[in-house]
């Protein structure tokens, strides 16, 4: 049974990670979306810890808060002026961005409503894995593993890396 503590504790979590991100997508200014996102990472984090995966946690913080934040800074200091805004979008560039939303938040609904759904129906309770079947299925190589896209994110971070490089020295 939950404390009623980490229930409250939860839902200010997440309501924190609501507003990080939305407010990340709806600023005009770049640095300030770098840093909503920071916030929204570190959220995540504090879920990892209240669900006892300090590991998941303490890499969520090092490699998403510390190391891909960095990156995304580094990557816009090198190729915009920090203080700018971003130009406002057009009405249809707003139009099709609401439909995006929209539609997305349609999909997410329906596979919210369908898991909860599977949750309540009469299955054999899982029991937790323990943190080296968590490592061997994200950086396994066999079936349902997930060690080539882990890799093929690194070699397109890589490449963002350059790109943004070859657009500063065109400066």
């Amino acid at each position: 049974m939950e404390s009623v503590g980490s229930i409250i504790l939860y839902f200010i979590v997440a309501l924190s990670m609501i507003v990080f991100s939305v407010m990340a997508v709806t600023t005009r200014k770049i640095l300030r979306a770098a840093t909503y996102l920071l916030f929204t990472l570190f959220a995540a984090a504090v879920v990892y810890f209240m669900l006892d995966y300090e590991f998941l946690g303490a890499v969520q913080i090092a490699v998403y808060a510390g190391g891909i934040v960095v990156l995304f800074v580094f990557a816009i200091l090198l190729t915009s002026k920090p203080g700018d805004n971003t130009e406002r979008l057009t009405s249809k560039s707003r139009f099709l961005g609401g439909l995006a939303a929209v539609a997305t938040l349609a999909l997410a609904g329906y596979a919210l409503v369908s898991r909860c759904s599977m949750a309540f129906a009469s299955k054999p309770v899982m029991e937790a894995p323990d943190m080296q079947s968590v490592g061997e299925a994200l950086l396994g190589s066999g079936h349902g593993e997930y060690l080539l896209p882990f890799e093929a994110v690194s070699v397109l971070l890589l490449a963002c890396i350059i790109g943004g490089v070859v657009v500063a020295r065109k400066r």
